[in-house]
């Protein structure tokens, strides 16, 4: 990698890594529903603007609308939706580790509906080994442990941008311009939340909330695409990959040098833990033909990469 895409690739996991600090602060005076709704509005507004100055339109084909609208769900309204709901109760920085069991959860899949019949022991101990990680972060048979309704909410955000990379893999991937496909889900994806509102409860804004849903919004969800689609196009996506193993690490110090959380030997350990089971379940994995083309094409699907917790997805 050169220096310039060392730079992007920090840069990146810090605007990643820093997602679930951003959400932490918002939450201080808007409710789940409402930062996500904001948070969707505002990253779909920044690719909306970089598909008008490339040149892309947004899809015309009812067909693909609906696919945006199922991955919309799956992987922008339900999961960003649950994420905010569980760092209700459970640290920032614990949630970008959890966040970080999405490959797990794509791989568990992929064996229960049969579509990675790669059943080797390592990467069976790799999904074992991760979310043994899991485990030992929530500490259930602790009386001060994690688990609360915060766990099974990050835990569900996980696997919720699982099954939307199973399904974009299959039906969105290729379908257009990568902006302005991105931007039609992440519009899809404000419209679904918004169905919501309602029953959200009232806001109390501060301007600490403001600014971090605008800092969420704008740069952790829609100015991120640019720079996650410029080191796969200059490094291929492997490189790209590397961002996802930062993460976790980004979040868990963000949230002890800014928000004082503890950092407890237990979290750290997990998080070693899970990110070794993720680094064994895509050991040696057999690229497809698609994967080592020399034009890639891309989606937005989060702003927590699929590759240990990720943003776009390339041809799969």
């Amino acid at each position: 990698m050169t220096s310039r895409s060392v730079l992007r690739t920090g840069v990146l996991a810090l605007l990643w890594g820093s997602c679930f600090l951003w959400i932490e602060l918002a939450l201080t005076g808007l409710t789940p529903v409402q930062l996500t709704v904001i948070r969707c509005a505002l990253g779909a507004a920044v690719l909306l603007v970089l598909a008008r100055v490339g040149g892309q339109r947004l899809p015309r084909s009812a067909r693909t609308w609906g696919h945006l609208a199922v991955a919309a769900l799956f992987c922008n309204a339900v999961p960003f939706a649950l994420f905010a709901i569980g760092q209700q109760s459970v640290d920032s920085g614990v949630a970008g580790v959890i966040n970080a069991t999405t490959p797990l959860w794509s791989l568990l899949i992929g064996f229960s509906l049969g579509l990675d019949r790669d059943l080797r022991p390592v990467r069976l101990g790799g999904l074992a080994l991760g979310f043994a990680g899991v485990v030992l972060i929530f500490a259930p048979w602790q009386q001060n442990g994690l688990m609360g309704l915060g766990a099974p909410a990050l835990l569900g955000a996980a696997a919720s941008y699982a099954v939307a990379f199973t399904y974009m893999g299959r039906h969105l991937v290729g379908k257009g311009g990568p902006m302005a496909i991105s931007a039609a889900q992440l519009a899809t994806a404000t419209a679904w939340s918004a169905l919501a509102l309602p029953s959200s409860g009232p806001a109390h804004p501060n301007v600490t909330a403001i600014v971090a849903v605008i800092v969420l919004g704008v740069f952790g969800t829609g100015a991120t695409f640019v720079l996650n689609y410029r080191i796969i196009e200059d490094e291929g996506p492997t490189a790209a990959a590397t961002v996802g193993y930062l993460l976790p690490v980004v979040s868990v110090a963000l949230g002890a040098i800014v928000l004082g959380e503890p950092l407890t030997v237990r979290v750290v350990l997990g998080m070693a833990v899970v990110l070794a089971g993720v680094a064994m379940t895509r050991l040696a994995v057999p690229r497809r033909p698609q994967e080592v083309s020399s034009r890639h094409h891309f989606t937005v699907i989060s702003t927590e990469r699929e590759h240990a917790g990720g943003c776009s997805v390339d041809d799969r």
